[in-house]
């Protein structure tokens, strides 16, 4: 329910509380990242605190998550059911767990690699894609995509055409599958592996991961700071509600 003595504000200035453009106050009502405006007896739109607040905590989710995300997260946090919506913020903070673990395994299974660069390889430890997939924990059909993609390049068999995984495609394989569990998209991976095949293998793919560690411990931290406005918002939303 609207407190009568709330005091609205133009498009203007609902912007220059936030930070945005007149513009983007605008874009952000177009696309239900903040309430509808009322409209005053001019026509033109009037913004209270629910919206400033609205706005505050899209600024703050859209430094944890990202603008686009955060613009497809907004209309729910302000329209579903509050419990929905808390439930909502919580899987931002299992996500982000869930990705910093990813990480976490992605470097120690890039470790293993490295570690193993000088070791001698016996042919007759040639993998199948079966054996491969399971030590790897991928399906069989990731592993061909990755040979479409041309980042691994298994042997085949003469007689049969099966495919025979040496030490080359399973190093690669196990690059792929460690860069993957991190959060990378192929066309990284696919430059990451071109640069290996010229320079050898190096350190420079673990900085990479450490890299994206880095940015979701920043990610996390903006997210805590994200937290006091969306707590603030839904605790907004229970007070109005009849």
């Amino acid at each position: 329910m609207r407190n009568p003595q709330e005091r609205f504000v133009t498009t203007a200035a609902a912007g220059r509380q936030v930070g945005y453009s007149t513009q983007q106050v605008r874009d952000l009502e177009r696309l239900g990242v903040i309430p509808v405006a009322e409209r005053g007896e001019n026509g033109y739109r009037r913004y209270g605190p629910s919206h400033i607040l609205a706005l505050r905590a899209y600024r703050a989710l859209a430094a944890a998550i990202g603008p686009v995300p955060a613009r497809r997260l907004m209309p729910a946090l302000i329209h579903d059911p509050i419990e929905t919506a808390a439930e909502r913020i919580d899987d931002l903070h299992v996500d982000l767990a869930r990705s910093r673990g990813h990480l976490r395994e992605a470097l120690r299974g890039l470790d293993a690699v490295l570690a193993d660069r000088a070791a001698v390889f016996d042919e007759r430890d040639a993998m199948t894609i079966g054996e491969l997939a399971d030590a790897l924990g991928v399906r069989t059909s990731a592993l061909r995509h990755w040979e479409e993609e041309g980042l691994i390049a298994p042997d085949r068999s003469a007689r049969s055409g099966a495919r025979r995984y040496g030490a080359r495609a399973v190093s690669e394989a196990r690059i792929v599958a460690a860069l993957r569990s991190g959060g990378y998209p192929l066309p990284p991976i696919a430059r990451v592996l071109g640069q290996l095949r010229t320079d050898g293998m190096t350190d420079d793919t673990r900085a990479l991961l450490e890299e994206r560690l880095a940015d979701l411990t920043r990610r996390s931290v903006a997210l805590l700071e994200a937290a006091g406005y969306l707590h603030e918002l839904l605790r907004d939303r229970a007070t109005r509600q009849p």
